[in-house]
């Protein structure tokens, strides 16, 4: 009985030691997933500042306009970051770290914030979003119903900014139609997801849309100097896809300028054909992608970029997907 019983307190013993050791370990493996999950973020932030200095130099290169072959678009293909860590060159560790990224001008898509100014639907702005969706092949009808809910969800402004508007700016609230009001009023747009919100959207839309539209903070111009043929055919009352294609390929040899560049090409056509909205040569707003790999962490984030008339960009949002 002495025999049996030294064994059974052996057992329990190892069998408590192994659970002790095994609590303990699982709490280290996640202190290790937090760490590297926050210096995978912190990482994001470094490629952030370097995003930044990028359009800086891009601004002092061209102030006045925005390009498609600027610095900015070179993409940062997967780059090893072990070799610029002084302490694995001295101790010999691995942390196995990557990073990889891009620049996207977001004025280079159509912005849902253009709809409506001060609860007010735009008609023309309606127009351009019927047209975007009729050359995706989506249902034009359903631009209407996204203006309305912009418009519901808009403060109230007493009247436009006196001035008028500088180039890649808030366009004047429209003229002649009642502000809309609603005892309940929809969410916001904050992400092109929200777009499922309106009856008829379906997630192959939304994926169809993503190269084309986006939600900014603010209404903003589109860029002609980057924005895709199907864009630039919506803009321009009666342009044909061939047309705006042909435009798009004279581009990348000669960008335009100013407007008086983009009206003059030859696939404007008549006199009469120019843009039933205002547009813009240069952008205030980009998209910064990030992927970060680190040892067995990996984070995909996209944040939105906005640069100051002075050159000075600042982060708007950072969101993780």
């Amino acid at each position: 009985m002495a025999v049996i019983t030294a064994l059974l307190l052996t057992t329990l013993a190892v069998t408590i030691v192994t659970s002790l050791f095994w609590q303990q370990q699982v709490q280290v493996r996640s202190m290790e997933n937090q760490r590297l999950q926050l210096q995978t973020r912190w990482i994001v932030r470094g490629a952030l500042d370097l995003s930044r200095l990028i359009l800086f130099q891009d601004f002092l290169d061209s102030s006045t306009f925005t390009r498609l072959n600027g610095i900015w678009s070179t993409p940062l293909e997967e780059t090893r970051l072990d070799d610029y860590v002084e302490r694995e060159r001295q101790e010999g560790e691995d942390f196995n770290a990557t990073l990889s990224g891009k620049i996207v001008d977001a004025q280079s898509r159509y912005n849902l914030a253009n709809l409506a100014a001060a609860r007010v639907p735009d008609k023309l702005q309606i127009g351009v979003l019927q047209r975007l969706l009729t050359n995706l092949q989506l249902d034009p009808n359903l631009a209407q119903q996204v203006a309305m809910q912009v418009a519901m969800t808009q403060p109230v402004q007493s009247a436009p900014p006196a001035g008028g508007t500088p180039a890649g700016g808030t366009p004047p609230a429209p003229a002649g139609t009642v502000p809309m009001s609603g005892s309940v009023e929809p969410m916001g747009f904050v992400r092109l997801e929200d777009l499922l919100s309106v009856s008829g959207f379906t997630p192959q839309a939304i994926e169809r849309l993503r190269e084309f539209v986006i939600v900014l903070p603010q209404p903003t111009r589109v860029n002609v100097n980057t924005a895709p043929p199907e864009l630039i055919a919506a803009l321009v009352p009666g342009m044909s896809l061939g047309d705006a294609a042909a435009m798009v390929n004279t581009r990348k040899g000669a960008y335009y300028r100013d407007m008086a560049d983009f009206t003059k090409q030859p696939q404007m056509g008549a006199a009469q054909r120019i843009t039933a909205v205002d547009v813009a040569v240069r952008s205030d707003y980009f998209l910064a992608f990030s992927r970060v790999k680190l040892d067995r962490a990996a984070l995909d984030t996209v944040s939105l970029l906005s640069r100051a008339p002075t050159g000075l960009t600042t982060v708007v949002w950072i969101r993780e997907n």
